[in-house]
């Protein structure tokens, strides 16, 4: 009986010495207990550590005070009206009708990602989404179902702000649109000739109809708010304003180089 009890604690020793080996291999970036090397200071109070990287948040913003009046009207724009009209949106129309809508709607932005993959020279991205617009507008039935995405054709997208920044055309001051949200004069700019594209095409005649029915602008704006997850506050930050001017700024210098 003793020697059973003898080898059974050799067997936890030999155990426990393979687990203690095994922690010790190195991870991917070369720590074993990445979380000791960490010191914490629980005295840190975070409005001064925000504070600290306030100079690294900093964005081209003339119109700040204006702005920041429009960033206000936004969110109580989107407590007061946009949220409870997806909220009720969501309520009454099932699932699979909203993924139908958001379809059709995305389908109908795929035209000016076309014109604007040509306007840059990006062959590739502009047979893609030909390819995207042929397959959903037939298959799809006028883009209610989304077939091109299935057979392995990625939605991009593209717009004029982007082929402006594409040619070295300059951000130029940070601007807070109505309703829209984040922006700077160059996209703006691109917003226009993107809505005056697609007026121009008018796919479906969704333009000369939604130019009579404003239900269907409503709907869509209700549908981009349906598919936009970001909420004002969720950054739980007093420099969400900061923030977020400064994480569209890095965004869309990114969608101009890919």
């Amino acid at each position: 009986m003793k020697k059973r009890g003898t080898a059974a604690l050799a067997l936890l020793a030999l155990l426990a010495g393979v687990a203690q080996a095994q922690s010790d291999i190195p991870d991917e970036d070369g720590f074993t207990h990445p979380l000791r090397a960490l010191e914490f200071n629980p005295g840190l109070d975070q409005r001064e550590f925000e504070r600290a990287t306030f100079d690294a948040l900093d964005i081209h913003d003339p119109w700040e005070s204006l702005n920041r009046r429009m960033y206000y009207f936004n969110y109580r724009l989107d407590q007061w009206v946009m949220l409870p009209a997806v909220r009720g949106y969501r309520y009454v129309t099932p699932r699979i009708v909203r993924t139908g809508v958001s379809n059709f709607f995305n389908n109908l932005g795929d035209i000016p990602t076309l014109f604007n993959s040509v306007a840059q020279l990006k062959g590739e991205r502009a047979m893609n989404t030909t390819a995207r617009l042929l397959f959903n507008t037939i298959i799809g039935v006028g883009g209610i179902w989304d077939p091109a995405t299935r057979m392995g054709l990625p939605r991009y997208q593209e717009d004029f702000g982007q082929t402006l920044g594409f040619y070295g055309v300059p951000n130029g001051p940070y601007l807070i649109l109505p309703a829209l949200g984040p922006s700077n004069l160059r996209d703006t700019a691109g917003q226009a000739m993107d809505f005056a594209v697609e007026r121009q095409i008018d796919y479906f005649s969704y333009s000369q109809a939604s130019g009579g029915e404003l239900s269907l602008t409503a709907l869509r704006l209700i549908d981009l708010r349906h598919s936009t997850s970001l909420r004002y506050g969720q950054l739980n930050s007093p420099f969400e304003y900061e923030k977020v001017r400064y994480i569209y700024t890095r965004a869309r210098e990114l969608q101009i180089e890919e």
